[in-house]
């Protein structure tokens, strides 16, 4: 019988019992937590585990892009937004530039941020 570790039980609870807007700030924090160890590993030139994780970074970029609605205004300058930064990530990755990673996550720490706020006031309504 296998066992079956608790942080991954509790994890996955979490993300099967989140309302939509904490999901997306699950994605938000994972994209950060991933361009982080991309960073760590390229300061460290672990190619591999950089390569790894940068990639996991543009995917959590792709998947916030194809959630956005198109009948929102908005939507239409986040898509170009996310593009830009999955862009950025792929030549990051390609060619070990930390500035070029640094900039993407001040992009994510911006949205995750504000994405925050919305989620206080939508709460407090």
């Amino acid at each position: 019988m296998a066992t079956i570790n608790p942080y991954q039980a509790y994890q996955q609870n979490s993300v099967m019992t989140a309302s939509p807007q904490e999901l997306t700030l699950m994605l938000y924090n994972g994209c950060l937590k991933f361009i982080k160890l991309g960073k760590k590993a390229m300061a460290a030139s672990q190619i591999e585990d950089k390569n790894t994780n940068l990639i996991k970074a543009q995917a959590i970029i792709q998947e916030l892009r194809y959630t956005l609605d198109p009948s929102i205004e908005l939507s239409a300058s986040l898509a170009d937004l996310y593009d830009y930064m999955y862009n950025q990530l792929v030549e990051s990755n390609m060619k070990n530039d930390m500035a070029v990673l640094e900039e993407v996550e001040g992009y994510v720490v911006e949205l995750r941020d504000t994405w925050k706020q919305a989620m206080i006031l939508m709460k407090n309504r």
